[in-house]
């Protein structure tokens, strides 16, 4: 599926689903409140607000209408009936928790059923929308690639998975070059490649052999252009490079890189920044100012010594900084060197409470207000740690590359607390270098949203 289509396909789905929901809403609410007014600032006028900004909160922090929940049908009504249930859970308890009990139950739970109903519609009319486009040939962008190869074989897979539009009509090669037998056919050698596309309906030719190795490759080039056939070229880097590369371009020489980092572009830096000061500003008035000599009686009625606890962690570009926690252990000598562990002796009553809810954390948000840390990124580790890890897991020191965060990817997707074994390092790595290739601003958002539905659920690896 093209970027366009997809794009096309995510929002008249949110906006459907959104039209359905209003439309359940209001019928029902005349059916079964035929003498209410239907005015601004009533109780049910506050539900339908409550209904769509939950249904739209909800949908972005778990990317429901995401571009990749469209490629498998079975995946969309998985993802689908799962918000459908947290959203009923969340609308259940602001009923239940701010008591509005005037608003009929047989109206609300009418409308959930109704709601449900309307969804699974949707869905089928995407499945029948999806059949059709592949089913109509007049929709179908027509394609042919040049070259039999690796390369080749890849573009045609990568057709097949995401080519909603997209049709393949197969390949034109030389005959002493194939070897095997294709998925699609060998249409003719590659100087009648325009000829038949031509003859085909063809709209676009893909060249995954370069001009470099056949100089007949400009002459299809041109050939086709005067057909008005698109022409594109599949660069293949893998006899330079095995990875993954990006391809930047300064004026007009190309610069391939090893990954994406959305967050090197000076823009991208300030929005990051922004929404880290907005925020941590307002977590250090308005709730440290109070938190901090609350959590520091306590912690200093229990055990001798500071509230605070500083430790050298790396951060951005390896660069050493003092990482604050409220100080959640008796004081000892191994707090430098030795990661807490479940059921940890040196943890005190207090840190335990603090590590589970995560509060031993707060303080963490003065390290942001001062550009050592950010509210989202890669979690900071001990310098010794940095120094291990380095050694035993590729690419670790790329983490290294961004600020380190409060927060992170890897945290909310459950890799947190102690490191037992390589394979945690080395998906916390994963993880993280995910991040940093993937970053948007509405990314930070939405994983902070998702920390603080964690920390209300409760993580079993904080402690």
């Amino acid at each position: 599926m093209n970027a366009p289509l997809k794009s096309y396909f995510q929002n008249t789905m949110l906006c459907l689903d959104l039209l359905f929901l209003n439309i359940v809403f209001i019928l029902l609410h005349f059916i079964f409140n035929e003498n209410e007014k239907w005015i601004l600032g009533s109780v049910y006028f506050e539900c339908l607000f409550l209904f769509n900004a939950s249904w739209i909160i909800l949908t972005f922090i778990t990317r429901t209408y995401s571009v990749g929940a469209f490629n498998k049908f079975e995946n969309f009504i998985k993802r689908t009936a799962q918000i459908y249930f947290l959203w009923v859970i969340v609308v259940l308890f602001y009923l239940f928790f701010f008591r509005k009990y005037q608003i009929s139950r047989a109206f609300i739970f009418t409308t959930f059923l109704a709601f449900g109903f309307s969804l699974l519609l949707n869905r089928f009319l995407y499945l029948g929308l999806n059949i059709y486009f592949k089913r109509n040939n007049r929709l179908f962008n027509k394609v042919i690639i040049i070259g039999y190869n690796n390369t080749a074989k890849k573009l045609a897979g990568y057709f097949l998975e995401e080519g909603l539009n997209t049709q393949l009509v197969g390949f034109t090669e030389e005959s002493r070059n194939v070897t095997e037998l294709s998925n699609y056919p060998i249409l003719a050698e590659i100087k009648y490649t325009v000829a038949i596309a031509k003859k085909m309906g063809v709209q676009e030719i893909f060249s995954t052999i370069p001009p470099e190795q056949n100089q007949f490759i400009y002459t299809i080039l041109h050939e086709a252009e005067r057909e008005c056939i698109r022409f594109k070229m599949v660069p293949d880097f893998t006899s330079l490079i095995k990875t993954p590369v990006v391809i930047d371009y300064l004026r007009d020489l190309p610069i391939l890189s090893l990954r994406r980092d959305p967050l090197d572009n000076i823009g991208n830096q300030i929005k990051k920044r922004l929404l880290d000061v907005a925020v941590s500003l307002l977590v250090v008035v308005f709730i440290l100012s109070w938190l901090i000599p609350l959590i520091g009686i306590f912690i200093l009625i229990e055990s001798t010594g500071p509230v605070f606890f500083s430790q050298q962690r790396s951060g951005k570009n390896n660069r050493k900084f003092n990482c604050l926690k409220f100080r959640s252990m008796h004081i000892n000598q191994e707090a430098d060197t030795v990661q807490a562990t479940k059921s940890d002796q040196r943890v005190t009553r207090v840190g335990e409470f603090l590590r589970r809810t995560s509060l031993d954390e707060f303080p963490q948000f003065i390290n942001v207000l001062i550009g050592e840390m950010s509210l989202v990124g890669p979690r900071p580790h001990m310098v010794k740690h940095t120094a291990d890890y380095s050694k035993i897991v590729d690419n670790f020191m790329i983490r290294q590359f961004s600020k380190p965060g409060i927060t992170g990817w890897a945290q909310i997707n459950g890799f947190r607390g102690q490191i037992t074994d390589h394979q945690q390092i080395k998906s916390r790595v994963t993880s993280d270098l995910w991040y940093l290739e993937n970053w948007t601003i509405w990314l930070d958002i939405r994983i902070i949203f998702l920390t603080i539905y964690k920390v209300f659920k409760g993580d079993e690896n904080a402690y």
